[in-house]
């Protein structure tokens, strides 16, 4: 779907778009022209790449979904970015990164948007609603401004995310130190994972807006570089933000192994209790289980009245030392 719209500081005329020539009559008309698509196909994006002198390559580098970046072009900047949303799945901790690209083209006073999404991006909606209910500074501040907006909603959707993911990981530590859980395990697994498909987003964005933040873009106008600056300030943070969660999960995974350890030393420490006490038990009853009789050098007690009931006294009497003996030393 292709929608377009003009605007400037006097108003907002929102142009419909069926053919060839209507998307002309909007790039063509005064003032700030914003092209946005949204789950083209291959015939609206050609249509588009005319009419924009957009490169075949641009838009396959949006269908591909390539890590982010950006280009310059003659009578263009081309900025890829990628919205992120963490997908929550059927159980607590059964999460998945979400990425969705957003290509920005920003001309001299035109700005196209184009996503892959049939029913878009949040980022882009929003900024878009915005020059539709003439709110803010978009309507004044040129196309390089409007796609700065959209960046900055990108940005906030990584702030959002990272914030999830750190609530999970605070939930996970709890259930680290209730006992070992596979589910626990599972889902410490997830959330690394996350984070390593996060940082793979996050990283690439970070150093595509520095090239706008430092000036090097030629339809980046002087006044919207700070602006871009403030995003890449963001980004450092998100980044940071991201590599700290995955120390904060490393760290979770550790204490997770390290309580399985413990439980099994425990469970090994009341085995062992237990196998002594019947290393002693065992051996009496074996060797009285022999019943020699009749001389000498046999067992004499097997003629004694009482013999039977003093070994199991003696025996009860090796299991109370030896458990005297544990809870002395803190095994039991």
């Amino acid at each position: 779907m292709i929608a377009a719209q003009v605007y400037d500081a006097g108003g907002v005329e929102t142009i419909h778009v069926d053919s060839e020539s209507d998307l002309q009559r909007a790039r063509d008309a005064p003032g700030t022209t914003w092209i946005r698509v949204s789950g083209a196909t291959p015939a609206e994006m050609e249509t588009v790449g005319r009419v924009f002198s957009v490169h075949a390559l641009e838009l396959e580098d949006i269908r591909n979904d390539v890590r982010p970046k950006t280009e310059e072009f003659p009578d263009h900047t081309f900025l890829l970015v990628k919205s992120a949303t963490l997908r929550r799945g059927e159980t607590t901790f059964d999460e998945e990164v979400r990425t969705l690209p957003v290509g920005l083209f920003v001309g001299q006073d035109w700005v196209l948007t184009l996503t892959v999404e049939e029913t878009g991006v949040p980022a882009v909606e929003r900024v878009w609603r915005s020059v539709e209910n003439r709110e803010g500074r978009v309507l004044v501040n040129g196309p390089d401004f409007a796609a700065y907006r959209v960046v900055d909603r990108i940005v906030d959707e990584y702030f959002d995310l990272l914030s999830e993911v750190g609530d999970t990981i605070e939930v996970i530590e709890d259930a680290v130190l209730e006992g070992p859980d596979a589910d626990v395990l599972g889902g410490l697994n997830a959330v690394r994972r996350d984070l390593l498909s996060f940082r793979k987003v996050v990283w690439p964005t970070r150093e595509a807006v520095s090239v706008l933040a430092r000036g090097d873009a030629a339809y980046v106008r002087e006044p919207t570089e700070k602006y871009y600056r403030d995003a890449y300030d963001h980004l450092v943070e998100v980044v940071d933000l991201t590599e700290t969660y995955r120390d904060l999960a490393r760290g979770a995974r550790d204490i997770y192994l390290n309580v399985l350890s413990q439980s099994t030393n425990e469970v090994m420490r009341r085995l062992t209790v237990v196998a002594t006490i019947f290393i002693p038990l065992t051996f009496v009853v074996g060797v009285y289980g022999m019943n020699f009789d009749g001389g000498a050098w046999n067992l004499p007690e097997l003629g004694w009245p009482f013999a039977y009931p003093a070994v199991m006294l003696g025996m009860v009497a090796v299991t109370v030392v030896l458990l005297a003996h544990f809870q002395r030393e803190g095994w039991l």
